[in-house]
């Protein structure tokens, strides 16, 4: 009996266990998925403006439909907004068109959900993304260094300072007077003293002659 306990025992160990060697495949599928769905772009870290293309690839083995959602960074809620559904696998290509311009700045992550037809779903996620539409992109350009009047070496030594432009005055300059052309008709005092002194004599002599004649006369009829 104990020799027939023991074969027992060794034969229910050979046996495979049918539940453990489906886990083991279900699994191994799982794995397979996760690693063919992915984000290809916009990558972590990205700074985003205006409409973005999401792309990547959620073609794999039992799609039935997909989605692409975006969240906000450090939301407690993990609350999604869905941008695109789709029911089409696409293999590296557009996923999904993200219109920035009607969110608020900041930054956010998105999320690609493919829905199996076995009611299994696989996920792919990318965070940081900056959306800056109404505000300056970081950058780590450096900034330049103002120019020095130093030369650097092997540049001549000779240095000339830049000439300054005088700015254009806004007052305008008063106009000259342009003096009028003399008036024929105007007559100077010499002229004037010089014409009624004629007059004058030309009246002493019509009084001179007047008197005369007056004189003549008067003798005239003395004698007659």
């Amino acid at each position: 009996m104990r020799h027939i306990g023991l074969i027992l025992t060794l034969l229910t160990l050979l046996i495979p266990h049918p539940v453990m060697a489906g886990w083991e495949g279900s699994a191994r599928l799982q794995t397979t998925q996760e690693s063919t769905i992915n984000i290809q772009s916009p990558v972590p870290g990205q700074a985003l403006q205006g409409s973005v293309t999401i792309s990547g690839n959620s073609a794999v083995e039992g799609f039935q439909s997909s989605e692409v959602s975006f969240a906000y960074a450090h939301d407690p809620t993990d609350t999604w907004f869905l941008i695109q559904y789709s029911t089409l696998p696409v293999q590296d290509g557009m996923l999904a068109s993200w219109d920035t311009t009607t969110i608020t700045d900041g930054n956010y992550s998105i999320r690609l959900v493919v829905l199996l037809t076995d009611g299994s779903q696989v996920k792919q996620r990318v965070n940081g993304l900056r959306v800056r539409n109404y505000s300056p992109i970081e950058t780590d350009t450096p900034t330049p260094i103002a120019p020095s009047l130093t030369p650097a070496p092997g540049t001549p030594t000779s240095y000339a300072p830049p000439t300054a432009t005088p700015s254009p005055s806004l007052t305008p300059p008063r106009p000259t007077p342009t003096p009028l052309p003399t008036n024929p008709a105007e007559i100077s005092t010499t002229e004037a003293i010089a014409t009624l002194g004629k007059g004058a004599m030309i009246t002493l002599g019509l009084f001179v002659f007047l008197g005369g004649y007056l004189g003549i006369r008067a003798a005239l009829r003395k004698r007659t």
